[in-house]
């Protein structure tokens, strides 16, 4: 069965929009004739491609067929560069966005460089999803993004993997919460006192650490907190605990706002970058950004 593409934009434009009526605007047509080609899709197909709703968002399968037309897409958009007399000019220039995938920390501290970087002369558009780092590669695998950062260090099939560096923990908490908590030292038995930060059912830092620090890994009551920055704000403010990138706490580490429970004791993470190797050679700026920004921030980078 030939793919139409004229329909299957249709839909990976009312996706990226959020709405038939705005994905009309963006296509030149109308809101009528945007409706009509997603349904004669989905019947085509026998299966729903979009949740109607405010927004819209894409079915599984109609995520799959979001990420074939950005893929798509994207490599027109280099075709195009190298043979601009096939460009229509009365044809809407509708720009690719790249769906890629990163843990929170790396999206806080020095990821954003990367991605500011790279979007700075590149055509596209970039969707950037948020994830555990242990768990950004399930998005590859499922085809929900074409790269993604990443803890796992072997090689996602169909990928390429290029070691990045680690990104440094640092565990810590505000003097005042240090004194009232591990007054007798820094104990099994204290931390299962002590209020950790924890930033969602993911995350497995303040485990990795204490059993790297302690031994043993004592079941700590905790705050859930799903976000990198308050999880300082909330560790200067004596909420808890907390598993901190040694970037955003340098500083206050330095001033005594905040100290590290067991001195000299950093939970390093290695990171990896994966990417799609059939998107590989169109984003070497894209990889080249997110090396370079690694490089810079990161400890013991290759």
């Amino acid at each position: 069965m030939a793919l139409d593409y004229v329909s299957l934009r249709a839909v990976s434009t009312v996706v990226q929009t959020g709405s038939f009526e705005k994905a009309a605007r963006v296509l030149n047509v109308t809101p009528s004739a945007v409706s009509q080609r997603v349904k004669l899709l989905e019947e085509r197909l026998g299966t729903a491609l979009v949740i109607r709703g405010s927004p819209c968002i894409a079915t599984e399968k109609g995520a799959w067929l979001c990420r074939h037309v950005e893929t798509v897409g994207m490599l027109e958009s280099e075709l195009l560069t190298h043979l601009p007399a096939l460009v229509d000019p009365l044809s809407p220039g509708a720009r690719v966005t790249l769906h890629i995938a990163t843990n929170a920390d790396s999206l806080a501290t020095w990821f954003l460089t990367a991605a500011a970087a790279f979007s700075h002369d590149a055509p596209h558009l970039l969707g950037i999803a948020v994830d555990d780092q242990d768990h950004t590669a399930e998005w590859l695998q499922q085809g929900r993004v074409l790269a993604a950062v990443t803890s796992l260090e072997s090689p996602i099939s169909g990928c390429r993997r290029t070691p990045l560096g680690a990104l440094r923990y640092r565990a810590t908490a505000s003097p005042d919460f240090v004194a009232r908590y591990f007054a007798d030292g820094m104990t099994p038995s204290a931390f299962t006192q002590a209020p950790s930060l924890t930033f969602n059912q993911k995350d497995r830092l303040q485990s990795r650490w204490l059993r790297q620090t302690l031994g043993e890994d004592p079941v700590c009551p905790t705050h859930w907190l799903p976000a990198t920055q308050s999880f300082v704000e909330a560790s200067l403010l004596g909420m808890g605990w907390g598993m901190n990138p040694e970037i955003l706490v340098a500083e206050h580490l330095a001033s005594g706002r905040l100290v590290e429970l067991v001195a000299d004791t950093p939970l390093d993470i290695p990171l990896f970058w994966q990417i799609n190797r059939l998107a590989g050679d169109q984003l070497t700026a894209l990889t080249r950004a997110v090396v370079d920004a690694a490089h810079k921030a990161l400890h013991g980078h290759a």
